[in-house]
């Protein structure tokens, strides 16, 4: 959260007069209690005459083909300067800043006069862009009337001595987005007594039946919804200076006072609001679920589809704004608005954040609901909102203020009072834990060596005796707790399965494929685009609860989806020869799998107890998948490359068989996304494992894919797990070589014949290799011939040709018996 230094100086001063820090002193607070600052930024430089202007008489060029305006500007000098300005969301009678020459702007920008459009301009009327005090360069800055006389010093006027300083807050610190919740902090940090900027105004308006009537449907998941009418505003009314200034620091756009007010008292207690415009309400407000089909225009004039998990404020005529996300375009505030409805409300943190995402509408309120805000605060945020639209607008507030919903009180919480010097080691004056505590916000009551604690309202991560621990430690400095490290007992190394998972993915990437890490999560309609049948395993996938995105909702059963979005968008990158694989757990559901009770914390759990745990899970194989498509041998000047085809994912398949230390086998098989008829399954003697080969046509046209693209899916987790250290036997005696080429049906598999020749060989036998197949007239229709290469080597002598014959004719023999083979002539 970005936040001027003076606004935290104010803050602090109430209860601490006197007190200040300088920005490197602030950044060492922050650090003390715990929060990072990413950046501190001071204001830019501006040199030379940088003064508060006038505007007398506005000429309107109009022979131009832009807007463009010649400004007769009273700087406090005898006479006007005129100077050219091509804004034009001012008017005569206006308080601007100008810039003279001689002046140097931000990014060394000097001004001086010059003749541009046909007029002499002294000097540039400046946006706050210019100044660098924001980013909003639509406009140049208007001041309020009467904040300065002509010729002023714009920088003390505008008070560009100021720091910008950007706190990192995290997640489970919401109460932190604002300047209520940092400030705070710095107390504790500091030591200063702090003073709550939340402390309810002194306004005659309380909470009645006969405020705006508001209803909350227990199924939104809000919990509290608070409404107040300001009547007879003045919409034209300008936003003081300094509530703009410090949006500006803040990285807030100012709009309009209204707006600007309630996104000031979001920065200023951490409670999101949204001002309606009272006269385009109908009826009751409602806080509920949308339904299904429902539209709302959002103020971005976007019309969006509502989902029925939505959260929205309706009205009779139906949703007006996306509860704690965006308010509603029919209802917006604008110049002619008089009566304006504030609301301040609490809802589902987890409904705002899907919501958020669903919609790709993060916005500073959702920021702040999605980390839980104060639910204890909403009517003192919207009455200090009504207070200060008064004050700058004009006005009268509605002395009944509406108020709906409970709010659940605080646990107590019991912790030793010994608890924190026994967790850091230190031994803690007495009074400490109490004293850190109260500082927190917290109501603590002694008993004994007892604390019992209620935790603030904004605090709902106090909620067990280690969370107020940490408090106290945090708040007394990590820095101060001894550091002793202990001794790492001594380590047992990979377990077999690591260096199995280990050996895969060095082996596949020594050969030339790259790890990748798809997503975790399938898109919806996946197994709609492969046609897969619906009783196939692979669709019994596990949905998340809370997903990152809501058309990924899937935990993934396959790799394949994932690699192939990959490929998808390397394609789309210009990269047409991929070679890539993944190793990764993929979960399925099973008839066991079932929700259970969260498992006690403070004791061990029982046996039974984590055996419905693990039972309770679903299986997570550990998978390994490859995909490759265009080029696998790259063209150069030795040659055109060659495609990729099957026989480099079957080779894949023996890689990782070999770095698994079992034998892979293949066979024609047929599954869904592979061709069929261009499929293998892989199997682990007779079971089947994985599956390789050239994925379906269809289904690479419906993902717009390359044809013949290849992949393949192996788990690993149910090939046997071999623990045998390979050490190769070596004979230094020759081998004898000799080739076999046998005939055998065109429907027989090669893989058969070549198991069957390796069974006749027998042990002299030390490799056997496919190196030819031929099919034409000189082997007949429907057959084949087929080529091997045998290696025969003795390991205790030199072996003879006779007898690398007879076991070459022994081979023969039982694949002549097996598969039908004859010796081709």
């Amino acid at each position: 959260m970005q936040v001027a230094q003076s606004w935290l100086t104010e803050v602090l001063q109430r209860g601490a007069p006197g007190w200040s820090a300088s920005s490197a002193q602030i950044d060492e607070g922050f650090v003390r209690v715990g929060f990072e600052i990413e950046e501190i930024r001071s204001l830019p430089v501006i040199t030379g005459p940088l003064v508060v202007g006038r505007v007398n008489h506005i000429e309107q060029l109009t022979e131009f083909k832009k807007p463009i305006r010649y400004c007769q500007v009273d700087v406090g000098e005898a006479a006007d300067r005129g100077i050219v300005c091509g804004a034009q969301n001012f008017a005569e009678g206006d308080l601007i800043v100008a810039a003279l020459p001689g002046s140097v702007l931000p990014g060394d920008f000097a001004i001086a006069a010059r003749k541009t459009y046909g007029r002499v301009s002294d000097g540039m009327i400046c946006s706050v862009s210019e100044m660098g005090i924001g980013n909003d360069h639509s406009g140049i800055l208007v001041l309020p009337p009467n904040i300065a006389a002509p010729g002023s010093d714009a920088r003390v006027v505008l008070g560009l001595d100021d720091t910008v300083i950007d706190v990192n807050v995290t997640p489970d610190r919401g109460y932190a987005f604002s300047v209520r919740g940092l400030s705070r902090e710095l107390a504790c940090s500091f030591d200063l007594e702090f003073v709550d900027p939340a402390d309810k105004p002194d306004l005659s308006a309380s909470a009645g039946d006969s405020g705006w009537p508001v209803r909350i449907d227990p199924a939104s998941g809000a919990t509290r919804y608070s409404a107040a009418v300001v009547r007879g505003i003045d919409p034209t009314a300008p936003s003081p200076w300094w509530l703009v200034k410090r949006l500006m620091l803040a990285g807030v756009r100012p709009i309009s006072a209204a707006v600007d007010i309630t996104n000031y008292v979001m920065l200023e207690l951490g409670q999101p609001l949204h001002a309606f415009d009272a006269a385009k309400l109908s009826g009751e407000i409602v806080v509920r679920r949308a339904l299904a089909g429902e539209k709302l225009t959002t103020l971005d004039d976007a019309v969006r589809v509502l989902d029925p998990e939505d959260v929205v404020i309706t009205d009779e005529s139906g949703p007006i704004a996306l509860a704690g996300v965006m308010g509603g375009a029919s209802t917006e505030i604008n110049l002619e608005s008089s009566d304006v409805l504030l609301e301040a409300a609490t809802f589902d943190p987890v409904a705002v954040f899907r919501t958020a995402k669903r919609h790709r509408l993060t916005s500073e309120a959702s920021k702040r609901f999605e980390r839980v805000v104060d639910p204890r605060i909403t009517d003192v945020a919207l009455l200090r909102a009504a207070q200060l639209l008064t004050e700058i607008c004009g006005g009268t507030i509605d002395p009944v203020y509406t108020d709906v919903g409970d709010v659940a009180p605080q646990t107590p919480v019991t912790m030793a009072l010994s608890a924190p010097s026994a967790t850091a080691g230190i031994a803690y004056p007495d009074g400490t834990a109490v004293r850190r505590l109260e500082q927190v916000g917290c109501e603590v009551a002694a008993s004994g060596d007892t604390l019992t604690v209620v935790p603030p309202s904004w605090r709902p991560d106090l909620r067990q005796s280690a969370d107020l621990v940490e408090e106290v430690l945090r708040l007394e400095g990590y820095e101060n707790i001894p550091v002793a490290v202990p001794t790492a007992p001594g380590g047992t190394g990979l377990t077999p399965a690591q260096r199995r998972r280990r050996s895969i993915g060095r082996s596949l990437a020594l050969s030339g494929y790259v790890e990748v890490l798809p997503y975790p999560f399938m898109p919806a309609d996946v197994f709609d685009v492969w046609n897969l049948p619906a009783d196939d395993p692979r669709r019994n996938t596990v949905k998340v609860l809370n997903p990152l995105e809501a058309d990924r909702p899937e935990l993934n059963s396959t790799l394949l989806p994932g690699l192939l979005e990959m490929v998808g968008r390397n394609l789309a990158r210009g990269q047409r020869d991929l070679s890539m694989f993944a190793i990764g757990q993929v979960v399925l559901a099973g008839a066991g799998v079932h929700p259970v009770p969260a498992l006690p914390v403070d004791r061990r759990p029982t046996d039974d107890e984590v055996a419905e745990l693990v039972g309770s899970l679903p299986a997570q194989p550990l998978h390994v998948a490859a995909v490759l498509t265009g080029l696998r041998e790259p063209a150069g000047p030795w040659g055109r490359g060659r495609q990729a085809d099957p026989t480099d994912v079957f080779d894949a398949v023996r890689i990782i068989g070999q770095a698994a230390g079992v034998e892979l086998t293949l066979r024609s098989g047929s599954e869904v996304p592979w061709h069929p008829g261009r499929c293998a399954d892989v199997l682990v003697d007779d079971s089947v494992v994985g599956w390789a080969g050239e994925l379906h046509p269809a289904v690479l046209e419906k993902m717009h894919l390359p044809a013949r693209s290849l992949a393949l899916e192996i788990n690993i987790d149910a090939v046997p797990l071999s623990e045998r250290l390979v050490s190769p036997r070596i004979s230094p005696y020759p081998p004898v070589l000799q080739d076999l080429a046998v005939v055998v049906a065109a429907d027989v598999a090669a893989a058969d014949v070549q198991a069957a020749l390796a069974a006749g060989a027998g042990e002299l036998l030390e490799s056997i290799a496919l190196f030819d197949v031929f099919t034409g007239e000189q082997v007949g229709d429907g057959r084949k011939s087929l080529t091997f290469s045998l290696r025969f080597r003795a390991s205790d002598r030199t072996l003879t040709e006779d007898e690398a014959t007879a076991a070459r004719d022994a081979a023969l023999a039982q694949a002549t018996a097996t598969v039908g083979a004859q010796m081709r002539s």
